[in-house]
């Protein structure tokens, strides 16, 4: 799947994003919007994880969501 399926679908794919991440909380989803660069951001911030890593991560939840 590519990312602009999930931007365009933000508010179904929301809880998909806190199954995976649950220290995401639904105010770090409102600020992402569906943008991908927020999202990494967010997951930096909350996992300490650095920007490739999430990036990395990103690309393999995409890969498991139909």
């Amino acid at each position: 799947m590519n990312w602009d399926r999930v931007e365009g679908n933000w508010k179904q794919f929301k809880g998909n994003l806190q199954q995976q991440w649950g220290k995401l909380t639904n105010d770090d989803l409102d600020v992402v919007q569906g943008k991908r660069t927020e999202l990494a951001g967010k997951l930096q911030e909350r996992y300490g994880v650095a920007k490739d890593e999430a990036e990395r991560q990103i690309d393999e939840w995409l890969k498991k969501t139909h």
